[in-house]
């Protein structure tokens, strides 16, 4: 199992940046891959971006293509997502999350072995 700890969010002003950080602890086994999701209320959980576990390839969501970037420092146990030009239809809980890889050029889908953390709110206004 991979613990997972999300903070970075907060309220921000359409056209502003957050980033996010997810500290990740244990042991992740197979799970080669770190991923966002984010959640609206009366929404389902949608994938934002995931990461190979040595940064060779991203993938994000045409919704946030071009204004968020994934990274990690895995000296630091630690996935960011860089968020710019936020809109308020980016408001969500985000999560972070630890899984298998998907396909390349497919989203991450998340399954009974997903590790989640506890979600970050992230609030946009217009």
């Amino acid at each position: 199992q991979v613990q997972l700890v999300e903070s970075g969010g907060g309220s921000v002003q359409a056209g502003g940046s957050l980033t996010l950080s997810c500290v990740a602890s244990g042991y992740r086994y197979n799970r080669d891959c770190m991923g966002w999701f984010r959640q609206a209320p009366g929404k389902e959980r949608e994938g934002v971006a995931w990461i190979t576990r040595y940064s060779t390839y991203t993938y994000y969501a045409d919704s946030v293509k071009g204004r968020f970037a994934v990274s990690q420092d895995n000296a630091k146990n630690t996935l960011y997502l860089q968020m710019n030009s936020l809109k308020p239809e980016d408001t969500a809980k985000y999560y972070c999350a630890a899984d298998l890889c998907p396909s390349l050029g497919r989203p991450m889908v998340p399954g009974r072995n997903t590790n989640w953390g506890q979600g970050t709110q992230v609030t946009v206004s217009s």
